[in-house]
Formats: C-alpha cells, sequence, structure tokens
C-alpha cells in the first residue's frame, strides 16, 4: 500500500493502473476510520481492482461555530486499517495541497438547487457546497470508475450522485448500507463525543425512525388508493419527535422526503422510494440517521 500527500502522485499512480486497463474504486473519508468506513471499503473492493482511500477533514463543509477543529484525526490508525483492508493508495493531503496558500481568495464554487434546502441542508447553510467542492476536486485527481458513500449521509448521497450526473462524471456512486453498533447506533466518528449517559441513550433515535418506518409501512399496506396516494398522517411524525424530546433530545428535523429531490412528502405514492431520515442534538454531539421506504415492496390493492 503507499501513501500519498500530493495530488501528482495520486495521479501518477492511477495512470499507471488505467494504462494497465485495471478498475479504480475511490471511497472518500475524513478520516477517524471506523467499521462504517470499512465496510464501505470492503464494498468498494468488489468492483475494482485497486481502492484508493482519502483522508481529509474538509473545512469549506464546516460552518461556522462547527467542529472542524476539534474533529477526530487518527492519520496513522486510519492508515493501518486501510492497509489491513487492502487498499492499494491513500492520499492524505493537506488544506495547502487541496485548496493552495490559506487566505488565497475562491472564485469558484458550485451552487445547487432544491435538493439542499431540507434535513442537514436546512440549517447547516453552504455545507452540501463544500462538500461537493471537496468531492469534485477528488474525484478529478483519483478519476474513479466507482465511488462508494454511506447511506448514513444519504442527503450528501443524493446530491453527489446528481453532481455526477449533471457534471458528466464518468463513473458510478453506490451507496454503502448503514452500519450499527449492536443496539442500533448509526457508526460515527463523532460518536466519541458522546458521554456514557448520552451514549445510552443514542440508541433511541433509530428506534424512533424505525417505528414510523413501521407504522407508515403498515398505511401503505391497508390502503386501497391505487394512483391518488396516501397521505402522510403528521401526527404519527410529531409523535416520534415529542418522545426524543421527552428523552433529552433536541431535534433538529424529523422528516419524510421524497427522491431523488429530497422535498418533503405530504402524499407516498406506490412504486417510489422515500427516505424517513432525521438530526437531533444529544448535548454536544449531533447525531443523524435515516430508513429507506421503498413502496415498490407494496403494490396497490388493485394491481
Amino acid at each position: 500500500m503507499k501513501l500519498a500527500h500530493k495530488k501528482n502522485e495520486v495521479r501518477h499512480i492511477v495512470s499507471e493502473w488505467r494504462a494497465r486497463n485495471l478498475r479504480v474504486a475511490f471511497v472518500p473519508t475524513m478520516g477517524a476510520l471506523h467499521e462504517g468506513h470499512l465496510a464501505l471499503i470492503r464494498q468498494a473492493r468488489q468492483h475494482a481492482d485497486h481502492v484508493v482511500v482519502s483522508v481529509f477533514v474538509n473545512p469549506t463543509q464546516f460552518g461556522p461555530g462547527e467542529d472542524y477543529q476539534q474533529y477526530p484525526r487518527s492519520l496513522s490508525a486510519d492508515v493501518e486499517q486501510c492497509r489491513t483492508e487492502g487498499v492499494s493508495l491513500v492520499f492524505a493531503p493537506d488544506y495547502e495541497e487541496m485548496y493552495g496558500r490559506a487566505g488565497a481568495p475562491q472564485y469558484v464554487s458550485i451552487r445547487i438547487s432544491k435538493m439542499h434546502e431540507h434535513l442537514c441542508g436546512a440549517t447547516r447553510k453552504g455545507h452540501f457546497e463544500g462538500v461537493l467542492q471537496v468531492v469534485n476536486k477528488l474525484f478529478l485527481i483519483v478519476r474513479p470508475d466507482v465511488a462508494v458513500f454511506g447511506q448514513k449521509d444519504i442527503q450528501q448521497w443524493f446530491i453527489i450522485r446528481q453532481m455526477v450526473e449533471e457534471f458528466d462524471h464518468p463513473m458510478e456512486v453506490l451507496m454503502g448500507p448503514t452500519r450499527r453498533e449492536e443496539d442500533g447506533l448509526a457508526m460515527s466518528s463523532r460518536n466519541v463525543y458522546l458521554t456514557e449517559e448520552e451514549r445510552n441513550k443514542a440508541p433511541l433515535l433509530f428506534e424512533a425512525i424505525q417505528r414510523l418506518s413501521q407504522r407508515l409501512t403498515g398505511v401503505i399496506r391497508d390502503s386501497n388508493n391505487g394512483d391518488a396516494g396516501i397521505p402522510v398522517d403528521e401526527s404519527l411524525i410529531k409523535a416520534e419527535i415529542e418522545r426524543l424530546r421527552a428523552n433529552g433530545f433536541k431535534v433538529d428535523y424529523l422528516s419524510l422526503v421524497s427522491t431523488p429531490d429530497l422535498q418533503p412528502a405530504c402524499v407516498i405514492h406506490s412504486g417510489r422510494l422515500y427516505v424517513i431520515a432525521a438530526a437531533v442534538w444529544l448535548g454536544k454531539t449531533r447525531l443523524i440517521d435515516n430508513v429507506l421506504l421503498n413502496t415498490r415492496k407494496y403494490p396497490d390493492h388493485d394491481a
């Protein structure tokens, strides 16, 4: 396995692979790798001859007052984990390598329409523009055949996939299922911020999302509304929000959105994919999670 800190190093190595007609998979990360990241790497290995992992805590996706300075960094441990998982190349640039001299003017940015208006984008202004900025740069450096991102960051996944489609990146974007602790908590580098008491409460978030999913699924199964769709009972969502608040969570959102536009869904139609997504604060830690609601599993009664 090779460790590169410069863009030209990565381009040279990948060019040698491509000259031999070898497929390249890419897993972008901000480091502090855990089992969730490693599962993405294993998935990537199934689709390519070589896997590239980037480790870069991207400042442009952090807003004022967020945890950029405190974000966990463990490059040596990350590199060893990548080596164990059979990664071919780790790209670990610094700020100057990715963006030039600190304080240098940036004249060009990526604008997003609609897809960032709800969920995390509603409160993290500029976050997804920062994500696309760095991911687009990384794609142009690595030039992968396939990239793998986790379902836990579901809004990010749909926005990146849309960028790939609209910018004509010649690659495929895959979704890796959310990896969970034994009690259901979605794995995250930020989980280390939780106190012992908060960690014990944290799985209640996934329980709330699952409960809402089960209730909506039951409504879909029992409905015979056909193409008219099924109105979403907002009281089901409000009940779960109140349950979370009663257990000490500060709820940013708990929402049902349609895909791929990520707009709030007031009506559920059969044959479509929806997302039940949530973001909460537990103490000083922001947790996100989601489940997919695939109505193609529940056809209309008269179909």
